[in-house]
């Protein structure tokens, strides 16, 4: 087995390297003048049982073509198998046509994955289920719920928590998280005018003097949360925190939660944070390296990665 990894997020690589007792693989990905991308592996791989690891976030476009070049160059070396790693999957917000004339463009990701060389796909949270199927290799969704519920049971007494999802589409990830904690849950009902901006309209739920714990797949513009925040302690909430796998974090999102009701903004490190957000008071970051690095053990040894999460 031998892995490797892209620009997007060295940090977890190397995270993940260690948790496997493996050294990182030496590859080159560097750009020409005129920005385009070149990739040069720099070991033997013919034979070998290849993992690539490689965050599409922001700059989204940069670093699904290293992930694509990464792919072909690894397959052009003989490889015997290729895994591609996707902490976070770009696109997968666009999993289906919102309008007409519109794209489904997390299928079209899913197919230049695989026309690129991939023979399995590993990835965490995805925004819609459903995604795997737009796939036509193994795929394997690992869920972060069980890294959340550990960090809720070492920071909060139970018997005062309430999960909320900050919308009606979140409400399965809410109730599995819920029921981890074997907790009550709650939903925000909101209203989205414009992409980007929410309105909340009501709080299904009794949730005066709880500690509400938001539960979300990914954190954009930071509004939804913020306002759902907002909404809760107006109905009585003890305190609001917020737990996310994916901090996209875009545009002035970082100022909006720090300035807003939340006590904390939790998420993973599925993104490489920047340093706005590891400076930022109420915005902390717990590692998914232990559960991904098991996850590509697990494959490379054709074991069971669902018992993970029984």
């Amino acid at each position: 087995m031998k892995v490797f990894a892209g620009n997007s997020n060295r940090l977890l690589a190397e995270a993940i390297c260690n948790y496997l007792n493996l050294p990182l693989g030496k590859a080159t990905v560097r750009r020409f003048a005129d920005q385009e991308i070149f990739v040069e592996i720099g070991e033997n791989v013919r034979g070998e049982d290849v993992f690539i690891i490689q965050s599409t976030s922001f700059p989204t476009n940069d670093h699904l073509m290293e992930l694509l070049i990464m792919i072909d160059a690894v397959r052009r070396s003989s490889a015997r198998r290729i895994t591609a790693v996707l902490p976070y999957f770009g696109y997968a917000r666009q999993d289906r046509k919102p309008g007409p004339r519109t794209p489904i463009s997390a299928k079209l990701v899913a197919n230049l994955i695989t026309e690129a060389g991939a023979d399995r796909v590993l990835t965490l949270d995805l925004h819609a289920g459903q995604i795997q199927g737009f796939f036509d290799i193994p795929t394997d969704n690992l869920y972060a719920v069980p890294i959340l519920a550990r960090d809720v049971k070492e920071n909060y007494n139970l018997n005062n928590v309430m999960v909320v999802s900050p919308d009606v589409g979140g409400v399965v990830r809410a109730r599995a998280l819920a029921k981890r904690l074997d907790c009550l849950l709650a939903i925000v009902d909101k209203r989205r005018d414009r992409p980007g901006e929410s309105e909340v309209m009501n709080v299904i739920g009794e949730v005066s003097g709880k500690d509400c714990i938001l539960i979300d797949d990914i954190v954009d513009s930071g509004g939804t949360l913020c306002n759902a925040a907002e909404a809760l302690l107006k109905n009585g909430a003890t305190s609001v925190t917020a737990y996310i796998t994916h901090g996209v974090l875009s545009g002035g999102a970082v100022a909006r939660v720090t300035s807003s009701m939340l006590k904390e903004l939790v998420i993973t490190d599925s993104i490489q944070p920047p340093t706005a957000v590891q400076s930022a008071h109420n915005i902390r970051v717990i590692s998914t390296a232990a559960l991904i690095g098991e996850a590509i053990s697990r494959t490379s040894q054709e074991e069971s990665v669902s018992s993970l999460f029984d």
